[in-house]
C-alpha cells in the first residue's frame, strides 16, 4: 500500500462533511442530503500516483466514486497476470457490478493512477441509495449498461483470439507429421540418387543389345507412371512380396527380399519382369533390377514429398476455407488411398518403432461423398496417437467394412450405408476416468510438450460436423479402438441429422 514512502489513508467521516464534493458530481447531482439520515458514516480514501490495494480494498462489496484524480480497477488471473477492469476518473464511480449482478464478493485492485481521493459506499448504503435517488439510481444503470456493453466487445475480442490460437495451434499440429516426411524423405532421395548412381555406372559398364533396352524402357514407363497404386490389404501385400521374393531368388538376383516391396509397391509383377530375365543374363539381369529398385525408391521418395506437400497445401487451404467460408466442390474420396497415404506419411515412426500395421480393407465399395480433404487429418490423429500408445515391435490393426444404414432421423425411412474403419493399438489403455475428456479441446495425457490436447478434438470436429459421421471408442488395457463411421452419401445442407458426442 506503499509508494515511495506514501501511504493511502482511509478515514471514517459522516456523509454530510463530504457532501458539497458528491453534490459535484453526476451521480449526486440532485440528491437532497438531508434525506439520507439512513446512510452511516462513508469512507474517505486517500490515493497517491502510484499506490494500490492489493487486497482489502472492501471486506465486502462496495461502490465508489472518485472525487479527484484517477483510478484504476484490476483484476489478477490465475497465470499471474492482470486484468484491466475498469477506469474511475473524477465524477465517476465503480463497483455498481459485481452488485448488480449478484455477485456475493468481488476481489479487486485498485491502483490510483494520479493523487487521487474517493469515497466509498457499504453494500448496504449501495442499495438504500438505488432505492431513493432517482438521478444516482439512472447513473449507475447508465454506468452498468456501458460497461456490460464494453465487457460484451472485450468477450468477442476474445473468443476471435481464443479461436485463432486453437487454429494456430491445431495447423503446427497438423504441420508436423508432413514437414518431418518430407524432410526425412528429401534427405533418404539424396542418399538413394547417390546408390542409383553408383549402380547406374555398373550396369552400363556393357553395351545394351535392343532387346534389353526395349524391356528396360518398359520397365522404366511402368516405374515412372505415378504415385497412386491400388491400396492393398496386409495379406495381399505381404503374399505378393513373398511370391517376388521367392521368383528373385530362384532368378539369381541379389538383395531379392530388400527390392521385392519395392517392386510390389510400385505395383511391378513377375510377369512384366521376364522379358528382361530373357534378355539379360543371370548377372546382368541382378544388377539390372537392383537398379530399378534404387529407381522405384526414388520415385517413391518423391511421391512421399509429394504427398507431404500436397499435405500441406491443404491444410494452408483448409485455413483459407475456415477464414473466408469457403465450399469446395463434392467429389468422391477412396478411404483406402486415404489410409495407405497417412501410413506413407508416418512411415518413419513405423521403422524407429518396429510397428508392423495389419491392414484389413474389407469395406466394398471403399468411396464416400465428400466436399474438401480433411479426412486425411483424423486418420493421421488417430494413427500417430496409435503408435505412440504401442509398445516398440507392436502391431497396430486397420480394418474397414460396410454397415447397413439405420433409420433415418426423421423415420422416413432407412438412413445411408456407412463405411466403418477402426484403429487399434495394443498400448496401455486409456483410463475410465479419463475417457470422457480425450475429445475436450487442449486436453492430454502426454507429458508437458510433446501433445497439443488438439488432435482428437480435431478428429470428433471433422467426423460429426463435416462427414455427419460418429467416432466410438473402445478401451481397455491392452486394447483400444477408435471407431470411425462415416455416411457414403454425403450429408449436407438441411435435414442433417444431430450426432451425439462420443
Amino acid at each position: 500500500m506503499d509508494a515511495g514512502g506514501q501511504k493511502i489513508e482511509t478515514e471514517l467521516v459522516p456523509l454530510a462533511s463530504v457532501a458539497e464534493e458528491l453534490r459535484r458530481t453526476l451521480a449526486f447531482a440532485e440528491t437532497n442530503f438531508a434525506e439520507l439520515v439512513e446512510i452511516g458514516p462513508v469512507d474517505r480514501v486517500t490515493m497517491p500516483a502510484g499506490t494500490r490495494f492489493e487486497d482489502g480494498w472492501a471486506p465486502n462489496n462496495a461502490y465508489a466514486i472518485v472525487l479527484q484524480g484517477e483510478l484504476r480497477v484490476l483484476r489478477a488471473e490465475a497465470d499471474g497476470s492482470r486484468t484491466v477492469v475498469s477506469e474511475a476518473r473524477a465524477g465517476e464511480g465503480f463497483g455498481e457490478a459485481p452488485m448488480l449482478m449478484g455477485k456475493a464478493h468481488f476481489s479487486v485492485i485498485v491502483e490510483a493512477v494520479e493523487d487521487s481521493v474517493a469515497v466509498r459506499f457499504t453494500e448496504e448504503a449501495f442499495w438504500k441509495l438505488l432505492a431513493c435517488c432517482p438521478k444516482f439510481r439512472k447513473v449507475v444503470l447508465s454506468d452498468m449498461a456501458r460497461r456490460l456493453q464494453l465487457y460484451q466487445v472485450d468477450a468477442l475480442h476474445r473468443e476471435k483470439l481464443v479461436t485463432l490460437g486453437t487454429l494456430a495451434a491445431g495447423l503446427m499440429h497438423e504441420l508436423h507429421n508432413p514437414g518431418s516426411a518430407a524432410k526425412r524423405a528429401s534427405s533418404q532421395l539424396r542418399l538413394n540418387l547417390l546408390r542409383l548412381q553408383s549402380l547406374s555406372l555398373r550396369f552400363s559398364n556393357e553395351p545394351k543389345t535392343h532387346l534389353q533396352l526395349e524391356c528396360m524402357r518398359t520397365l522404366l514407363e511402368h516405374t515412372m507412371k505415378g504415385c497412386q497404386m491400388p491400396a492393398m490389404s496386409s495379406v495381399q501385400q505381404s503374399d505378393a512380396e513373398e511370391a517376388m521374393a521367392e521368383w528373385l531368388v530362384a532368378s539369381g538376383v541379389e538383395n531379392a527380399y530388400s527390392i521385392a516391396p519395392a517392386l510390389v509397391g510400385i505395383g511391378l509383377k513377375q510377369d512384366e519382369l521376364t522379358c528382361a530375365k530373357d534378355a539379360f543374363t543371370a548377372e546382368s539381369f541382378s544388377d539390372a533390377l537392383n537398379w530399378l529398385e534404387a529407381l522405384v525408391g526414388s520415385v517413391t521418395l518423391v511421391c512421399t514429398i509429394e504427398e507431404s506437400i500436397g499435405r500441406v497445401s491443404d491444410l494452408v487451404m483448409a485455413v483459407k476455407k475456415f477464414a473466408y467460408d469457403e465450399k469446395s466442390p463434392a467429389r468422391e474420396l477412396d478411404v483406402h488411398d486415404s489410409l495407405q497415404s497417412t501410413l506413407t506419411i508416418l512411415g518413419h515412426k513405423l521403422r524407429i518403432k518396429g510397428i508392423h500395421v495389419e491392414k484389413e480393407f474389407a469395406a466394398e465399395p471403399s468411396w464416400i461423398q465428400t466436399r474438401g480433404s480433411s479426412l486425411s487429418q483424423v486418420w493421421t490423429n488417430l494413427i500417430d496417437n496409435a503408435l505412440d500408445a504401442s509398445p516398440a515391435n507392436a502391431k497396430v490393426r486397420i480394418a474397414t467394412w460396410i454397415e447397413a444404414g439405420k433409420a433415418s432421423c426423421n423415420g422416413a425411412g432407412p438412413g445411408a450405408d456407412q463405411l466403418a474403419v477402426s484403429i487399434e493399438d495394443h498400448g496401455a489403455g486409456i483410463a475410465a476416468e479419463v475417457l470422457p475428456h480425450i475429445f475436450e479441446p487442449f486436453f492430454t495425457t502426454k507429458p508437458q510438450g510433446s501433445g497439443t490436447g488438439l488432435g482428437l478434438e480435431i478428429v470428433h470436429r471433422i467426423v460429426t460436423k463435416k462427414f455427419g459421421g460418429t467416432i466410438e471408442v473402445q478401451s481397455t488395457p491392452g486394447d483400444t479402438r477408435f471407431i470411425v463411421r462415416l455416411p457414403i452419401q454425403a450429408l449436407s445442407g438441411p435435414g442433417i441429422c444431430s450426432v451425439p458426442s462420443a
